[in-house]
Formats: structure tokens, C-alpha cells, sequence
């Protein structure tokens, strides 16, 4: 393995959301999100989350967020905290739908470890 390789996860259970908005309220929805977010960034079992925008498609968003095992997320949904986020943006919604998964392999790329690019070489004696 390659110095930016961490190899298996250590169960790492993965949550990801897609939702369309309804049009005209995407900049109200990202705003409520981000204020909304500590609900799930607070809860003990949630590892990180992001909201990314599609660049393909009008008005829908990602939400992907990670925890340190299925069981944990479980838990979180039947939580009052979900209810009260889900229930902020579902106004927004004009659907959604879920899906699921176990991280199986991370691995780091090189931008993020700061080194330099692989392609890159010291420059010879002759090129100086």
C-alpha cells in the first residue's frame, strides 16, 4: 500500500440523503441546514456530515454524513433531535430519498497529506 492508503475502515457506517428542493428555496434551505446541523453534529455517535450542491441537477442536494456504527444512527433517528431537524427542513423537500452503507476502504489522497505530486521529480543536473 502507498504512503496516503489508511486501508479498512473501522466500521465506519455511512448515511446518504438526496433531496430536491422545491425551486426558489435553495439558498433558504442551505441556510437553514447549516443552523440546523448541530443536531446531528452533537450527537455522540455522528463522526462528520456534509451538504454538497449538485452541479448536474436544479435543486438537489447531498447530505452524507458518517457515524461510528449502524446502531448509533439507529438510535439517533428515533431521537427528539431528528425529529425537530427533519421537521425544519422538510419545507424544503419536494423529495427525498436515502440510502445506506459500511465504508470499506478510506484512502487519503496526496493534496490532503501535503506532499508533493507524484508525477513530480527533482529537476537533473542538466536542466539547471
Amino acid at each position: 500500500m502507498g504512503a496516503a492508503d489508511t486501508g479498512a475502515t473501522s466500521g465506519i457506517f455511512r448515511v446518504m440523503l438526496r433531496m430536491h428542493i422545491h425551486p426558489g428555496k435553495e439558498r433558504e434551505f442551505e441556510e437553514t441546514w447549516y443552523k440546523v446541523g448541530h443536531a446531528i453534529t452533537e450527537d455522540p455517535a455522528n463522526l462528520r456530515q456534509w451538504l454538497s450542491r449538485s452541479d448536474d441537477e436544479d435543486g438537489v442536494y447531498y447530505v452524507v454524513s458518517d457515524w461510528v456504527s449502524e446502531p448509533g444512527f439507529r438510535e439517533f433517528e428515533k431521537s427528539p433531535q431528528h425529529l425537530d431537524h427533519r421537521t425544519r427542513l422538510h419545507p424544503f423537500r419536494a423529495s427525498a430519498s436515502m440510502v445506506t452503507m459500511h465504508v470499506v476502504y478510506e484512502m487519503t489522497g496526496r493534496a490532503l497529506l501535503g506532499g508533493p505530486p507524484a508525477s513530480s521529480s527533482a529537476p537533473s543536473a542538466s536542466s539547471r
